[in-house]
Parts: C-alpha cells; sequence; structure tokens
C-alpha cells in the first residue's frame, strides 16, 4: 500500500489491517521471553530461587495465605503444576502449606522467614532484568508495548489489570 494511500484510509477513519505475520510474531515473543526467563534464572542462581519460584515467593509476599489455585491463575500455569512447585519450595524451607481455617480441603502456602528474606533479591533481579530488556527504549515505548501485550493476551483470552506498573 503506498503512503498516499495510507494517508487516505487515516482520513476517512479506516484502520488498516495488521500485516500477516507468517510466524514472526509468536517466533519473537516466545524468544524475548525465554531471554527474559534466562537473564532472570542468571540474576537469581546465587540465591537458591529456581525459575518459576520467584513468581509464587512475590505473589505471596504480596498476599500471604494463598492457595495453589490462585497462585496457579495468578502467575498463568495449571494447578497441578502449582502444587509440585510448592511441595518443592516447601521441601527448600521457602514457604510452608497450612490448611483453610474456613475449609480444612484447601491448603494455604505461607511465606517462611527464610521465604521472605529472599523478596527483596528477586525484586531486585525482576528489575534489572526489565531495565536490561528496555535499554535503549523511551518511556514511551515501554508504555505503548505494555499496551501492545496486553491487547494480545485479552486477545488470546487472558484478561490483565489495565495499570501499567510502569515508573513506579
Amino acid at each position: 500500500m503506498s503512503k498516499k494511500d495510507k494517508e487516505r484510509k487515516r482520513d476517512k477513519g479506516e484502520k488498516e489491517s495488521a500485516p500477516r505475520l507468517a510466524g514472526a510474531l509468536q517466533s519473537d515473543i516466545t524468544r524475548a521471553s525465554r531471554h527474559m526467563r534466562t537473564f532472570l534464572t542468571n540474576a537469581l542462581s546465587t540465591s537458591g530461587v529456581y525459575a518459576g519460584q520467584d513468581g509464587v515467593i512475590l505473589a505471596l509476599a504480596e498476599t500471604d495465605g494463598l492457595t495453589a489455585g490462585a497462585i496457579a491463575e495468578r502467575l498463568g500455569v495449571k494447578p497441578p503444576t502449582m502444587t509440585r512447585t510448592l511441595a518443592r519450595m516447601e521441601a527448600q524451607g521457602f514457604l510452608k502449606r497450612e490448611p483453610d481455617s474456613a475449609d480444612g480441603r484447601q491448603m494455604r502456602a505461607v511465606l517462611t522467614d527464610a521465604g521472605r528474606r529472599h523478596v527483596h533479591a528477586i525484586e531486585l533481579a525482576v528489575k534489572a532484568t526489565e531495565n536490561f530488556a528496555v535499554d535503549g527504549l523511551s518511556d514511551k515505548e515501554v508504555r505503548q508495548f505494555l499496551k501492545v501485550l496486553r491487547k494480545i493476551n485479552r486477545n488470546l483470552g487472558v484478561v490483565e489489570p489495565e495499570e501499567d506498573g510502569f515508573g513506579e
């Protein structure tokens, strides 16, 4: 489409259709996600916290006493995966599981002192990873990127909070 055609479309208020991506979007998002996870894992390597455990610790630091299902929903994983992760983390001493006071069939995960000691290091590692990932981008570009990612997640059926958390 020529530049004049694009300008005419814009003037008429028509939306330009998204280009056909032939797998480039899928590939690039997957690659970026893997690189970020690898960078974060390396940043956490000396702490004894493994991939996936960082999100659990941060979720419990924000709201202690969550069920495996609630943590799984927050982190976008399946409950059986979270149950195994919590068992591993309990064995490592990061958390303990306690029966729910209202429903003894439910177990709630609670951070131990050992788990709480990792919160600050995880927050720093996450911040360093994100800062490294967006190096060279303006604040506006980062906000726009987050907005686009959230639209993609909504299109795929994942509802995300609207606030960007950027610059906090």
